[in-house]
């Protein structure tokens, strides 16, 4: 599906046919206009010859740097294939060299995570970012049995990965999906700033009755507006805590990768005054911010929901000042601070008050600019 969605935005079909074709895989490709729920959308369509052969990875490497690809395709399909065989290696309890890739190895599978690193090379794509993956749900028969979706690799891929299950009872990623994913894509949340060049549509095998089974590929150029984030906010009140610990807790929250801790007085149940604690933070730190959250306050339960962070693209430069070098932050629109780690730094040396060092900066930065 993926394939067939950069190609649909605009990858040059007939040089991916080309380049699965010099694998030597035993799979010919094609590609197909179809519709899906009324969405016209691209198939990818891989036929194979070799439907029983098993490949450990070194052969699989080896074939894909003898084929003829472009030098980035090459290392973008093997990153994959070892993160897949790394997967595949834990799951079974083998070393990497053992693992049979069965299913995710044979010559469709190849096809489509070559046809992936072509596709990509040829368009120029540089950043990937995903939306949170649909794994489906019920259960998928592979070689090792019926097994519950997600498939056991899948789950180990999409580890600290937002994903959901939402539509009929199938495996909607597989694990070769899960680690084309993970593998390129640098997040996963909301679509980032950018100006919109291109759409494409993949389709997949299945008509579903409820919604168009198509993946998506919208292409773009940063426009250097305001970042977008998909966050998660956990918060607790808490009353019965020496505000020394409180203080140590925001800190260490910063640490494990809270991307802003607050801590606000609020009036509690039965007239107590107490504190609410909120630390904001990437979905994938969610649960490490609770439980440490709960190590480390007295507090029995937390809130979570998720929000949308938006933040200013910002610079750096750096400017001189009687004490030292100070970096001042600029936002897009102008706006400038000093860095309090730096002022900091140089009030402790020096001796000098914090809010002179700081005076001493912003006036430095206005010389420069003006």
């Amino acid at each position: 599906m993926l394939v067939g969605a950069l190609a649909d935005a605009g990858a040059d079909q007939a040089a991916i046919t080309d380049a699965i074709a010099s694998l030597e895989a035993g799979a010919v490709v094609s590609f197909e206009k179809v519709k899906r729920s009324g969405i016209g959308a691209t198939k990818y369509r891989v036929a194979v010859q070799e439907t029983k052969t098993h490949r450990h990875l070194s052969p699989i490497i080896r074939m894909i740097e003898r084929a003829n690809l472009a030098e980035p395709a090459k290392r973008t399909a093997i990153r994959v294939f070892r993160k897949l065989a790394e997967a595949e290696a834990l799951v079974h309890q083998v070393p990497i060299e053992k693992v049979h890739f069965h299913e995710v190895g044979a010559a469709d599978s190849i096809a489509d995570i070559v046809g992936t690193a072509v596709a990509l090379d040829l368009l120029e794509i540089e950043t990937v970012v995903s939306s949170p993956l649909n794994v489906g749900s019920g259960t998928v028969r592979t070689e090792h049995g019926v097994l519950p979706v997600p498939a056991p690799a899948t789950a180990l891929l999409l580890t600290g990965v937002p994903i959901y299950a939402r539509g009929p009872a199938l495996e909607l990623t597989t694990p070769t999906g899960a680690a084309v994913a993970v593998t390129l894509a640098t997040r996963f949340g909301v679509l980032p700033p950018m100006r919109v060049t291109a759409t494409g549509y993949g389709a997949g095998d299945h008509e579903f009755p409820d919604h168009a089974n198509v993946l998506r590929v919208i292409l773009g150029e940063p426009t250097g507006a305001d970042e977008a984030l998909s966050v998660c906010v956990i918060e607790a009140n808490i009353d019965d805590l020496n505000p020394q610990v409180l203080a140590y807790t925001t800190e260490r929250l910063v640490e494990f990768g809270a991307l802003d801790v607050s801590l606000q007085p609020v009036q509690m149940k039965k007239g107590r005054a107490g504190t609410l604690l909120r630390a904001v933070a990437r979905p994938e730190h969610r649960e490490a911010i609770a439980q440490l959250i709960f190590a480390e306050t007295s507090t029995l339960g937390v809130r979570i929901y998720p929000a949308e962070r938006r933040v200013q693209a910002r610079t750096w430069t750096e400017v001189d000042t009687p004490h030292g070098k100070v970096r001042i932050k600029v936002s897009s629109e102008g706006s400038y601070a000093p860095e309090y780690e730096d002022c900091r730094r140089l009030a402790a040396q020096s001796g000098v008050a914090l809010k002179h060092i700081i005076a001493e900066a912003n006036y430095a930065y206005l010389k420069l600019t003006r």
